[in-house]
């Protein structure tokens, strides 16, 4: 039997949009990535997630530094900071530990992250800092038109490796593991559904939150990180993962050939902000007792 297909009338989609709330997080400035990008999906998936999660624009601050990925402030209605090549965690750390009830993003693609931008991660996952941290991963350096970056597959052909990459390619999940991150997850830009998701369960942890996610650079790579090759390849973390459970999770993240999607680890404990309000309380303890 036939089932009648209502007809979707573009002003009654419109005015269904509208009604939803999540355009309110959206600024005047309209997205300048390329046709196809994935950084569009992850910008749907954080309006999206802002409006689920009811935060107020005023209370939200995006940090970025340099990249394609660096641009995501100027096309969201909250506050920005637009930061120096890698040094997004850092001024991220500053902003949270000013305003503890602030909301910290920070964005960061993986040559800005793990090239110039390594050094911070470690200690910014160690620390605990309670701040959201998306990060971006095509693979390639995209804004500087196409250059290998640290999480670059083997034998990846481009400007600076006409002969194919030889370096081994980083795995930041097992580095975010193995540096404390206290919320560990993965998401693709293929699957929205799914990314909102992850990115609304990353901004609620109370902690450092670190999402990896996979996005193509539809401009720059057109064999390795497509989304032909990710659709085939991407796979859900087994339904009886335990995210309690470290070794467990460094074991699915150290099979890069088939990425999972979800979340690896959480941990509860004491955030930056925390651990310097006792260091406050016991200054003060101190200074009374010598009173």
């Amino acid at each position: 039997m036939d089932i009648p297909v209502k007809p979707v009338y573009l002003e009654e989609k419109l005015e269904q949009v509208r009604a939803d709330g999540h355009l309110g997080y959206r600024s005047k400035a309209l997205p300048t990535w390329c046709p196809g990008c994935g950084y569009f999906s992850i910008s749907e998936g954080v309006t999206a997630a802002l409006n689920g999660l009811g935060i107020p624009n005023k209370d939200v601050v995006l940090v970025s530094g340099i990249g394609c990925a660096s641009r995501f402030p100027f096309f969201l209605s909250t506050y920005g900071f637009h930061t120096l090549h890698g040094r997004t965690l850092p001024v991220a750390t500053g902003v949270k530990t000013a305003n503890k009830d602030l909301t910290v993003i920070a964005v960061a693609g993986d040559g800005d992250a793990f090239a110039i931008g390594g050094g911070h991660i470690p200690h910014a996952a160690r620390r605990n800092v309670d701040l959201t941290f998306l990060l971006f991963d095509n693979g390639i350096y995209g804004l500087t038109k196409g250059q290998t970056s640290p999480t670059s597959t083997m034998g990846f052909k481009t400007t600076t490796t006409p002969f194919g990459n030889r370096d081994v390619a980083l795995n930041p999940l097992m580095m975010l593991l193995s540096y404390g991150a206290s919320w560990v997850g993965q998401a693709y830009a293929g699957h929205p559904g799914h990314l909102k998701e992850m990115i609304a369960r990353a901004i609620r942890h109370r902690g450092f939150s670190y999402l990896h996610i996979l996005s193509p650079c539809v401009t720059f790579d057109k064999t390795t990180k497509t989304y032909a090759n990710l659709d085939i390849l991407v796979r859900d973390l087994p339904e009886d993962h335990n995210y309690n459970d470290l070794m467990a999770a460094m074991a699915l993240a150290a099979d890069t050939g088939h990425p999972a999607l979800g979340l690896y680890y959480r941990q509860d404990r004491m955030t930056l902000s925390d651990t310097m309000d006792a260091v406050i309380d016991d200054a003060q303890q101190a200074g009374s007792a010598a009173a």
